[in-house]
């Protein structure tokens, strides 16, 4: 690449504020540890890949305007990045069928948006077999949810549902909060009072946090277990060693996870950024996927054109921090682990088996 050349211009949608403001540092940082990476063999399209961080943490809506606006001045090449489905939302019909999206995060799945590529984890490989897994090894077998009260928890609640049905689980109660609550004393109240084995948090980023520190003072761990699809790093450390005691975490990846590729990226980010850098985590090391994977993908495809990228997609395969990667109908198959929280970090216990459909 020579100096003065077009840029690939890549949105990096990413919390800055609110609940999931929590990730942000540490998903800036592995985005540009991934697209020097990138650029180091040789760019998208023969481009240097430079990163513009847009605020996912705005209503959909506004984030969304920002993208068209960028779009309307030719200053985006691409969107990817960490963000909760609501914000997806908005944004998938902005950019459809005219440049490609990676929305890293997991989510509830179901996006068929053309130009929009999926590498997170789904309730059908996270949810279902952490609860199957759960009731074998520890014999849970009656649930309370509690869920903030958007698209990704109503609809993985309703998954779990089905899950919970075809396992011979009982959900005895569901409760939902606002997105960005504050108080969590009446649906710990209620959490406990159903008299369920275990909590399955559908919670983001700081209302977790409070949910996890409120549930522990009222002694909830000394009676129910708790799982969570949606739990990393920066969480655990805002909510106290003493907060989550009998704590299940079921991601495809860890921090401590020990494949090739993440041990890789755990050497590169701490020789960039210092031992003190913001902790490495699913989120962060999400946006790190997709970056790789639009590389994956470009490289692949004949042109930059979204059916040439579509139809090239479903060939995209790579070794990535998480393990080996697959695209079947722009959607990641990867493997996901359960873990149990262990003062400040994660203890991955097993590899969960999905189950079949």
């Amino acid at each position: 690449m020579q100096d003065g050349e077009v840029e690939f211009r890549v949105g990096l949608v990413i919390p800055l504020q609110g609940p999931a403001g929590i990730f942000a540092p540490s998903c800036e940082a592995v985005a540009e540890l991934a697209a020097k990476e990138v650029n180091d063999r040789g760019g998208l399209q023969g481009r240097k890949v430079t990163i513009e961080v847009l605020d996912g943490g705005r209503p959909g809506d506004d984030v969304a305007r920002t993208v068209a606006d960028r779009l309307r001045g030719h200053g985006l090449d691409a969107v990817t990045g960490w963000h909760i489905s609501a914000v997806r939302n908005r944004i998938s019909p902005v950019v459809r069928d005219r440049i490609p999206y990676v929305y890293t995060s997991l989510y509830e799945g179901g996006e068929r948006t053309p130009g929009v590529f999926c590498t997170g984890e789904t309730p059908q490989i996270q949810i279902a077999p952490a609860l199957a897994w759960l009731r074998d090894h520890f014999g849970i077998r009656s649930w309370c949810l509690v869920g903030d009260d958007y698209i990704w928890p109503r609809r993985s609640a309703a998954a779990a549902r089905a899950y919970c049905r075809d396992l011979d689980l009982e959900l005895r109660r569901e409760i939902y909060v606002p997105y960005g609550t504050d108080d969590f004393r009446a649906p710990v109240r209620k959490a406990i009072a159903s008299g369920a084995q275990a909590v399955l948090m559908l919670l983001v980023g700081q209302d977790a946090v409070l949910f996890n520190r409120e549930f522990a003072r009222a002694g909830g761990h000394d009676r129910m277990a708790r799982f969570s699809p949606l739990m990393e790093e920066n969480m655990l450390l805002a909510s106290g060693a003493g907060s989550t005691e009998n704590l299940y975490v079921a991601a495809a990846y860890f921090s401590s996870l020990a494949t090739a590729g993440a041990m890789d990226l755990m050497g590169s980010y701490v020789a960039r950024y210092g031992a003190d850098a913001p902790p490495l985590n699913a989120m962060a090391e999400s946006c790190y996927e997709g970056l790789v994977a639009l590389e994956a993908i470009f490289q692949r495809a004949h042109s930059p054109e979204i059916p040439d990228l579509m139809a090239s997609a479903h060939d995209v395969g790579f070794d990535g921090p998480r393990g080996p990667m697959c695209m079947r109908d722009s959607q990641f198959d990867q493997q996901v682990y359960i873990a149990s929280a262990d003062g400040y970090d994660f203890d991955i216990l097993d590899t969960l088996t999905t189950l079949d459909a």
